[in-house]
């Protein structure tokens, strides 16, 4: 243990075994040091600065490093000549295993004792050289400053003091199809050999263990492509150098690997990766056309296509790119054809195209472009029936045309023509609503959008028209229902507008087709009469279209008549409503009111020579009849005349009240006389009736008190009778039950006594035999113990044991001599018979020896 504060106090110091120290010679300033086993008498001029200090012991595979160590010469410590130990200041020294070693004035540990690294299999050490020096051992390599090496396992690394460990670097397992991609730090040879400058780059392929040298750095590992019949890889050069193969590539160069050429590749540093090429692969069925292919010289045709059919398969290469991709061949059936157009000149089975021209193959067939030709379009043939169509325009042309009734194929010079209609009418069309059953519904039904290029269909319903307008050939054609319309190219429908509501406003109703009735039209109208009374009269007119005969030659005419009114419902409501205004005004309110409906008939009707009301009016501008006319409602418009027709009306109903109400009273009297004589009559019957009745009651009335009176003394003495007896029973039945419960009252006590007395007397009698049983096992247990105890002990020692105090006190007085001895202390009483007993005892036991 090492004393260093109150060390110098002492003047004898005992130094253990390996322990040592330092003392400062106050004269010479010097300071020594002392290695025991030895006891150091201090002197007045020396102070002990330092120890007792156990020396350094270094075990095997360990080390230290100390600094400013002691000159040594042949494993002697060498001392100047004042005696003070030389020093290698600012130096150091590795010590490695020795005998224990102190450490002299100005030494000290700068590392303490450590265990040496071990280096194990596939590492090194990277070590590197902070001053000049030349290495131990018989090579004696020079080292510079800042140089770097390595030192690989396995081994134990021995310190130098010139050299510090830059790291640890482990070997990396290079496995197959892997290689190792390593830069050179600077200018220096690889493992194989080879003159490495700062910053180049190459791989190490070979399988195993790879311990990098001290100017090698691994940038990191590269798995090789596995290269399959259906894989290629596409590289680049990333600088000119001369691959695996031998083969010089360009800076920029592009080639493609195969499993022709290696099965795993592995890109070199002077190669990058592109991409994967997946193989292409082509049936029967497909081709595909290359677009930049490749040329017998290994350069890509740049604006080239080539046509590429099945069955094949080939990897696309560098440059090379598919067209729309993998297409499979077009099969035509009968109803199909192909577009085609040259893209450049070239002789098709002996025709000459030029770019541009445009032709049509048909089905069925099989069919492959090739790169003279583009595909425009691909159509089917549309089946029309006679109730539809198409329009058809030629592109060179411009005419519009409709294909119906027919399967058409539009050649190359055609195309499908949208026919536009106005907003309103393509409303009406796509509309689901029957013009003759909902005519009177104002909501819309589903809509469907029209197919623009179809041929535009309307079904003109039963008793129906509708007119069509050829904007080309200027002049329109009307057609009845039930019938299917179908409009040309430059044809357009008739739109009508008609009158709605009540009263009549325009443009209410939009349709197509004209009704042709009969039907009726309701319409309100305010007149005024000569006194100037206002009414609101609601009016229906029955109404059709006369029909033209086909057969007559103003067939045509007659027919356009129909249409020549667009608002046939506004014109003839407001040409009736003039003619009834005018009669209406001509007559009072008073006999408007008793006449109305032969007023009004007779203004829209007029009359005849016999001045009588016609039966229809015709209206000459398009054939409309009015056949009838309803009056449904007559209302003043004016407050005070309705008021004042109210009070007539109400009055004319009181009349007829009061009138049937009087009527119904004199029937009501005169039945209810009637019903009073009948009354009177049934009266005296019933009274006649009644007394028979009564005299019949009193007779039985009569025989019953007599049969009451006997029944009732006799009931009474049978109830008395059956009464006591029933008594007499149950006091018999009670004493006879009382009895027996008694009887089993005392059973059961009896019962109960005999079984509590055999219970207890079972008891004591269990008890007393297991008492029995226990004493007589207890008494087996003393005697058998006492016997044991006998046994145990012997007879001959019991007999020792009684004798043994006198033969003690026997022994005593026999081995002092005395025949008889008392002591006391003169102050305890004595019991002279117990003394006497024992001393006649003590005397009598030689006798009996």
């Amino acid at each position: 243990m090492s004393k260093r504060s109150g060390a110098s106090d002492d003047t004898v110091i005992r130094i253990p075994p390996h322990f040592y120290i330092h003392v400062l010679d106050l004269k010479t300033n010097v300071t020594k040091t002392i290695i025991g086993p030895e006891t150091f008498v201090r002197q007045d001029n020396e102070k002990v600065v330092e120890g007792p200090t156990k020396m350094i012991i270094i075990p095997p595979n360990h080390y230290c490093v100390v600094a400013n160590p002691v000159v040594s010469k042949e494993g002697e410590v060498q001392f100047d000549k004042y005696g003070q130990a030389r020093l290698l200041h600012a130096d150091q020294e590795v010590r490695l295993c020795q005998d224990p070693f102190p450490l002299y004035p100005g030494e000290s540990l700068d590392v303490k004792v450590t265990k040496l690294r071990a280096v194990p299999t596939n590492t090194a050490l990277r070590l590197r050289a902070i001053a000049d020096f030349v290495e131990d051992g018989d090579k004696g390599q020079q080292r510079f400053a800042h140089d770097e090496w390595l030192f690989t396992g396995p081994g134990t690394y021995i310190p130098h003091k010139f050299v510090e460990v830059v790291e640890t670097i482990r070997a990396s397992i290079i496995k197959p199809n892997e290689a190792l991609r390593l830069r050179a730090l600077k200018a220096c040879k690889d493992q194989e050999g080879h003159e490495r400058v700062c910053g180049e780059e190459w791989l190490v392929c070979k399988t195993g263990a790879y311990l990098p040298g001290a100017y090698e750095q691994v940038v990191g590992t590269i798995s090789a492509y596995i290269l399959t019949e259906n894989i290629a890889l596409h590289l680049e050069a990333l600088q000119s150098f001369k691959d695996r193969f031998g083969i010089d590539r360009k800076s920029g160069e592009q080639w493609l690997v195969t499993i022709k050429e290696s099965e795993a590749f592995i890109p070199d540093v002077n190669e990058s990766v592109v991409e994967v090429v997946n193989i292409t692969t082509l049936t029967n069925r497909q081709y595909c056309i290359v677009v930049d292919p490749l040329g017998e010289d290994g350069k890509n045709q740049l604006g080239q296509r080539k046509l590429v059919k099945g069955e094949k398969s080939f990897f696309l290469q560098p440059g090379e790119k598919l067209e729309s991709g993998i297409q499979d061949v077009h099969i035509l059936l009968e109803d199909e054809a192909l577009i085609l157009k040259a893209v450049l000149a070239f002789k098709d089975k002996g025709v000459d195209r030029q770019p541009g021209n445009m032709w049509m193959i048909r089905g069925p067939c099989e069919f492959i472009p090739t790169v003279e030709m583009e595909i425009i379009d691909r159509r089917k043939a549309i089946p029309l029936d006679e109730n539809e169509g198409v329009y058809v325009r030629n592109i060179k042309t411009g005419k519009v045309r409709a294909v119906s009734g027919q399967t058409y194929v539009l050649n190359q010079d055609e195309e499908l023509w949208d026919k536009q209609l106005p907003e309103q009418i393509e409303k009406l069309l796509s509309i689901e609503v029957d013009p003759l059953a909902d005519r009177n519904s104002r909501s819309h039904g589903s809509s469907k959008s029209r197919i623009k290029h179809k041929v535009v269909t309307y079904r003109v319903p039963h008793n129906a028209a509708a007119q069509i307008y050829d904007y080309k050939a200027k002049q329109a054609r009307v057609e009845f229902g039930p019938d299917l319309v179908m409009l040309a190219p430059d044809e357009h429908f008739t739109q009508l507008s008609l009158s709605g509501g009540k009263p009549k406003r325009p443009n209410c109703i939009r349709s197509l087709c004209l009704l042709l009735g009969p039907d009726f039209m309701t319409d309100i109208i305010t007149v005024e009469t000569s006194d100037h009374a206002r009414l609101a009269l609601q009016l229906s007119y029955n109404w059709h279209f006369e029909i033209p005969d086909p057969k007559t030659d103003t067939f045509k005419s007659d027919s356009a008549k129909l249409f020549s009114v667009p608002d046939f419902v506004g014109d003839a409501c407001k040409a009736l409503a003039s003619r009834i205004r005018g009669a209406v005004a001509a007559v009072p309110f008073d006999d408007f009111h008793r006449n109305s409906a032969r007023i009004i008939r007779s203004s829209v009707f007029g009359l005849d020579a016999n001045m009588k009301v016609r039966d229809s009016f015709k209206f000459a501008a398009n054939n409309l009849l009015i056949t009838n006319v309803d009056i449904q409602s007559v209302e003043p418009v004016d407050q005070r005349t309705r008021d004042s027709l109210q009070k007539s009306v109400q009055l004319a109903i009181e009349i007829t009240t009061n009138s049937q109400e009087a009527t119904a009273r004199h029937e009501a009297e005169r039945t209810e006389q009637e019903a009073k004589g009948r009354l009177e009559r049934q009266k005296i019957n019933d009274e006649a009736e009644a007394e028979k009745a009564r005299t019949e009651l009193l007779k039985l009335q009569a025989l019953s008190a007599a049969v009451e009176s006997t029944g009732q003394a006799k009931a009474e003495a049978q109830s008395r009778a059956e009464s006591q007896r029933i008594e007499g029973e149950a006091a018999v039945e009670q004493a006879q039950l009382n009895a027996d419960a008694q009887n089993i009252e005392a059973n059961a006590e009896l019962k109960r006594i005999n079984d509590a007395r055999t219970s207890e007397i079972t008891y004591i009698g269990s008890t007393n035999q297991l008492e029995i049983a226990k004493a007589k096992e207890m008494a087996d247990i003393e005697t058998n113990k006492f016997k044991d105890m006998v046994n145990a002990l012997g007879a001959e020692n019991i007999a020792r044991i009684a004798t043994s105090g006198h033969d003690n006190q026997l022994a005593m007085l026999r081995a002092l001599g005395l025949q008889s001895t008392l002591i006391t202390d003169g102050s305890t009483p004595l019991n002279l018979f117990n003394t006497a007993k024992g001393l006649v005892g003590a005397l009598k036991a030689p006798e009996s020896e």
